[in-house]
C-alpha cells in the first residue's frame, strides 16, 4: 500500500506564535498570518493517557506551503513537550491530508512511525501525531480530508495571494 502524502503544511513550535508570525513575515514573506488563540479539544490522548492540550496558532502561507506556528498554553504531557521543554523552539511536525486514517495509521507503522497522539477539534475534525522523530527527527500530522479541512486551507491560501505584506498578523 502506498499513501498519496504530499506534505500540506510545516509547523515550529514557538512560545510567542504572535511575535513569530511578524518575524516570518518580515523575514520570509510568509503570510499573512491568522490567529487561532487558546484552542481547546473535544478531547486528546497522548501516549495511551488523557491529554487536552490547549494551545494557540497562527496560520499563513509560505510559497506553497502553509505555515503554522503553534504555542503550548497548558502544562503537562503533549506531542509538543516531547520535543520542546519549556523554552525551547524548532520544527514540530509536517501534515499531510488523507482519505483514511485507519489505513494512514497502518501504514506509518509499517515504516516503524507510529501513533503518539490523537485528538478531535470542538468542530469534529480528528487529526493525530505520528512520531517520526526516529528517522525524521520531527512529528508527522495526518488529518483525515474533509470540505471543511480544505477549505480552511484554500481560505488561507487564497489571503496570500494578493497580500502586501500589510496587517501580517490577524484575529479569526
Amino acid at each position: 500500500m502506498t499513501l498519496n502524502l504530499n506534505i500540506a503544511q510545516v509547523a515550529y513550535f514557538v512560545d510567542d506564535i504572535e511575535n513569530q508570525a511578524r518575524k516570518m513575515a518580515a523575514t520570509f514573506g510568509a503570510g499573512p498570518f491568522y490567529i487561532v488563540r487558546d484552542i481547546k479539544l473535544a478531547w486528546g490522548e497522548h501516549r495511551g493517557k488523557s491529554c487536552p492540550f490547549v494551545h494557540s496558532s497562527a496560520y499563513g502561507q509560505w510559497g506553497d506551503i502553509m505555515l503554522e506556528l503553534v504555542q503550548q498554553d497548558s502544562d503537562g504531557p503533549s506531542p509538543f513537550r516531547d520535543l520542546y521543554p519549556p523554552g525551547k523552539t524548532g520544527l514540530h511536525h509536517v501534515a499531510t491530508i488523507v482519505e483514511n486514517l485507519p489505513e494512514a495509521y497502518q501504514y506509518f507503522a509499517q515504516h516503524n512511525i507510529h501513533l503518539a497522539t490523537r485528538a478531535m477539534t470542538q468542530t469534529g475534525t480528528e487529526f493525530s501525531f505520528l512520531d517520526a522523530t526516529d528517522t525524521l527527527g520531527h512529528f508527522i500530522e495526518v488529518y483525515e480530508s474533509s470540505d471543511a479541512l480544505l477549505a480552511f486551507y484554500d481560505k488561507i491560501r487564497n489571503a496570500s495571494h494578493h497580500w502586501n505584506g500589510n496587517e501580517p498578523v490577524r484575529t479569526i
